[in-house]
């Protein structure tokens, strides 16, 4: 609500004007005096923590980037408190969708945390708190109270709006009485009740259980209520044990919302977060989450989340339909994989300040994070204003210990059951996005992600010294050419094949054998609907990675195409067997018998016995809007250079091959794998540089010299007589895999029930 037109300050008294505008909401203003002081007890000592979590301690408010960060808040909250009516905001009308008694909430909380924060402009201003006071009453007298029949979103009801009206309760509570808390537990205890932990099922497991525990447990200590924080704390323990199906954490490090999602750096970020902070509320106290399976979690940080962040970021990958969310509503920032990033790398700190790790994690969590701190470019944590206070203290305070070294990026691969796969050097990482019977093509819901159609077919991600994904990639790419895919050109409608991760393909095989360090990988493509069928293989070596496909066909009417790469550029050069190619916008050209393409010093790619590779610049526009209908219609304009296979229309067992080859290397030096097989039953390389011999079996076959007896990934690195062997079941369904090498048979795997991990060997004297 306006305040007759007056700016706001810390030092506004509520005068005529505003106390006029709160009667008309039909409340009087909340003060201390409302309430009778108790005793400090455990509730209080509770109260006060999560409000620190909240707004955090020991910080400079003077002091960048504390400052910056303090006064961006007391502007958003101004421009919420401004805007304020009797009937709070005119955009936000009440009623028929259930996100806007979310967005509500939020917007109590912003100016809740403006109020009790130091540094904003409106720290401890009544008029700010009585505003806030009002904006609770309102909302508990007409859309979130005990009589309240839930619609549209049962998240909203359940999890989005308690947790924001908590929060604000936390910040403004001397303002508030107890007749006030009583009237906000109660509507709690309607939507939110005990019975929504009982059972870990439907809607209550991995994040949404840990959301819902935390609701929980807040009302508790609101409530001054020890059954409902023990409750709080007990449900947590269903969430710990790795599962076999379903939502959660796997041994393997996967984990999956939804059903078959892999969620990681999204709910998976969500479940981190909600440990991280009630584990530090609850930790000493009554209530202390003693679960010893909560080990599982804390394995996680290095085992589940680390492989899935680059210098900073989070892989989009992982991150479903949170891709799309871009600019949006009041954010500061659009929303990108740093944004997320910057939330795992806040979760990861709190969680080793919790004190809950052991002193071997704690100091492994913060080396990784200093690294990750050190080496981010694009968009600093430091300087993301998305991050809050209390984090952005947590970071300079580790930046500044120089007692912490950072950790470099790892090498290595790991290969995931839920159809990723992950390849990391110390100057670039790559990604492999896959989908199968097990996992879903893209998840769209809420009107989110609507054109991530393709986005699990193939697509190969990777990163080096640039930031690709990161700056408005996703509404301006042309979403049937993401990098590294195959797919059918025939257009598909917004949100196509169902929400929630509905669409899945009938193929089985997706996945991948590694020792650890190098790694054989394939996929058994179907189109997302169209009649598209193919056979990709990824081999990662060493400073490559080679990439094959076979047995493309369709009967659709429409070309298909392999995406080589599709890159966002903007002067880069591109060099083709040393002739340089125009750098205007609209340049397209078909290029035969090429051999090398390389962009500056980003990239090479290599075509073995030269191929007929498409390339063109292409200047994009486009809208988050386009993707996600809660977001920004303003146009965003991108370029990008495109290289690709055309198999034409309705292509049969057609065939590609290239090798990624990322950073500034000297590609004509390298001397390239030779292919052994590139069919629709069996992939295979032998690359004599680093003595390997890879292979994807879609079927029981021969690659000479190597013979298996199931379909499998295979991947073989020789040093002198001793052979590091490493066998996997990308299709999750064989007992046992004999691979015979030379004619000599080499190792029989039993791999019924590992999930598409790999078996590896050591033999020596071969």
């Amino acid at each position: 609500m306006a305040l007759s037109g007056r700016p706001l300050t810390r030092r506004l008294v509520l005068g005529t004007a505003a106390a006029s505008a709160i009667t008309a909401l039909g409340v009087a203003p909340a003060t201390a005096a409302g309430r009778s002081p108790a005793a400090d007890d455990e509730f209080d000592t509770l109260r006060t923590r999560w409000r620190n979590l909240l707004t955090g301690t020991g910080f400079d408010a003077t002091a960048q980037p504390y400052r910056n960060a303090l006064a961006a808040l007391g502007t958003q909250a101004g421009g919420f408190a401004k805007a304020m009516t009797a009937t709070l905001w005119a955009d936000l009308p009440l009623g028929k969708v259930s996100n806007n008694i979310t967005q509500s909430y939020k917007r109590l909380a912003t100016m809740a945390l403006a109020y009790a924060q130091p540094g904003t402009g409106f720290t401890g201003d009544a008029a700010l708190g009585a505003q806030v006071t009002a904006g609770l009453d309102q909302l508990a007298t007409t859309a979130y109270t005990p009589n309240t029949a839930t619609y549209d979103n049962w998240w909203d009801w359940q999890i989005g709006a308690p947790q924001a009206m908590l929060d604000a309760c936390v910040l403004v509570f001397p303002l508030l009485s107890d007749a006030q808390l009583g009237r906000y537990n109660a509507a709690v205890d309607h939507f939110v009740p005990d019975s929504a932990v009982a059972v870990y099922t439907g809607t209550s497991t991995g994040a949404n259980r840990a959301d819902l525990c935390r609701v929980i447990a807040l009302r508790g200590v609101l409530g001054r209520s020890s059954a409902k924080i023990a409750t709080a704390s007990s449900a947590l323990s269903p969430i710990f044990p790795y599962v076999t199906t379903g939502d959660g954490l796997y041994a393997d490090g996967s984990f999956i919302q939804h059903t078959w999602v892999p969620y990681t750096n999204s709910y998976g970020e969500v479940m981190l977060g909600d440990f991280s902070r009630l584990f530090t509320l609850l930790a000493g106290s009554t209530w202390a989450v003693t679960d010893p399976q909560r080990g599982t979690v804390l394995d996680a940080v290095q085992h589940a989340f680390a492989p899935f962040i680059v210098n900073g970021l989070a892989m989009d990958g992982l991150s479903g339909r949170a891709i799309s969310r871009g600019l949006q509503g009041a954010s500061p920032t659009p929303q990108s994989d740093h944004t997320r990033g910057h939330l795992l790398i806040s979760d990861i700190l709190r969680l080793a300040e919790s004190g809950v790790g052991t002193a071997g994690q704690t100091a492994a969590w913060r080396a990784m994070v200093k690294g990750w701190l050190q080496r981010e470019k694009f968009q600093p944590c430091l300087e993301d204003p998305g991050v809050g206070v209390p984090e952005l203290a947590r970071a300079q305070a580790l930046l500044a210990d120089g007692t912490v070294a950072g950790t470099p990026e790892p090498v290595g691969h790991r290969v995931f059951g839920m159809d990723r796969s992950v390849h990391r050097r110390p100057q670039w990482t790559a990604a492999i996005s896959m989908c199968s019977a097990r996992t879903t093509y893209y998840e769209n819901g809420n009107g989110e992600n609507l054109r991530g159609w393709h986005t699990n077919a193939g697509m190969l991600y990777w990163w080096g010294s640039d930031d690709q994904y990161s700056d408005a990639f996703w509404p301006t790419v042309d979403p049937y050419r993401l990098p590294g895919t195959t797919v059918s050109t025939r257009k598909l409608a917004d949100g196509y094949g169902g929400a929630w991760g509905a669409p899945k393909p009938a193929a089985t095989f997706a996945g991948g054998a590694t020792d650890g360090v190098f790694a054989a990988v394939g996929q058994d493509v179907r189109g997302l609907g169209s009649t598209l069928v193919a056979k990709k293989s990824w081999f990662c070596l060493d400073d490559i990675v080679v990439c094959l496909g076979a047995g493309i066909t369709a009967t659709d009417g429409v070309p298909v195409e392999t995406i080589v790469d599709n890159r966002r550029v903007s002067t880069e050069a591109l060099v083709v067997d040393g002739q340089k190619q125009p750098r205007t916008d609209g340049w397209s050209r078909q290029l035969r018998r090429a051999r090398i393409a390389t962009v500056d010093d980003t990239a090479s790619y290599l075509f073995p016995g030269g191929a007929t590779v498409n390339a063109a610049r292409i200047s994009r526009t486009g809208a988050w809007h386009d993707i996600n209908t809660s977001s920004s219609t303003q146009p965003i304009t991108r370029d990008y250079l495109t290289l690709w296979f055309d198999h034409g229309v309705d292509p049969v067992n057609a065939t590609y091959s290239y090798v990624l080859m990322p950073g500034g290397g000297r590609p004509q030096l390298r001397l390239l794998p030779r292919i052994i097989a590139n069919t629709a039953t069996v992939q295979a390389i032998e690359d004599p540089a680093t003595n390997t011999i890879a292979a994807t079996f879609f079927a029981a076959g021969t690659a000479s010299p190597l013979h298996v007896d199931a379909p499998c990934s295979v991947l073989i690195r020789r040093q002198g007589r001793t052979l590091t062997v490493a066998v996997s079941d990308p299709t999750q369904t064989a007992s046992s895999i004999t691979v015979t090498y030379e004619g000599r048979t080499l190792v029989k795997a039993d791999v019924a029930g590992a999930r598409g991990a790999s078996q590896v060997q050591t033999i020596r004297k071969w």
